[in-house]
C-alpha cells in the first residue's frame, strides 16, 4: 500500500508493507500527471515501513525509470536498510535527478527544499 501527498514541487509516496505492481502503478499515474503540467519536481519517497516488495514491482520500476529517468530534480529516498540504500546508490546511474538516501525525514526535507524556491 502507498499513501501519497504533493504540493506544487514536492510529490511525496509512503510505501506501507507489501509494495505491489499495482502500488507502483498509481505512483506511475502521479508522477506522469505532476510532470505533464511541465517542470521537474521533487520526490521524497518514504521506504521505512516497507516490508518487502513483489517481483512484477520491481521490473516495472526499472522500466519506468528508463523511460522517467529524467523527471524529477531531486529524489529523497528515507530507508533504514542497507539494501535499499545500496539499490538507490545503483539506481542514480539511470536517473538525471540527484539522488540522496536519509534516514531523517527532516533533514530529507531540508534537502529537497534547497534551491527550489
Amino acid at each position: 500500500m502507498i499513501t501519497t501527498d504533493q504540493t506544487e514541487q514536492l510529490l511525496s509516496v509512503a510505501v506501507l508493507g507489501e509494495f505491489t505492481l499495482g502500488d507502483f502503478q498509481e505512483f506511475e499515474d502521479l508522477v506522469l500527471a505532476k510532470v505533464s503540467g511541465g517542470g521537474t519536481p521533487d520526490l521524497l519517497l518514504d521506504l521505512r515501513e516497507m516490508a518487502d516488495f513483489t517481483v512484477d514491482m520491481a521490473w516495472e520500476e526499472i522500466k519506468f525509470s528508463r523511460q522517467h529517468g529524467g523527471d524529477f530534480r531531486r529524489i529523497a529516498v528515507l530507508t533504514d536498510s542497507q539494501w535499499v540504500t545500496w539499490s538507490a546508490w545503483i539506481e542514480q546511474l539511470f536517473l538525471a535527478a540527484d539522488v540522496r538516501v536519509f534516514g531523517d525525514e527532516g533533514d530529507a526535507r531540508a534537502w529537497l527544499a534547497e534551491g527550489s524556491a
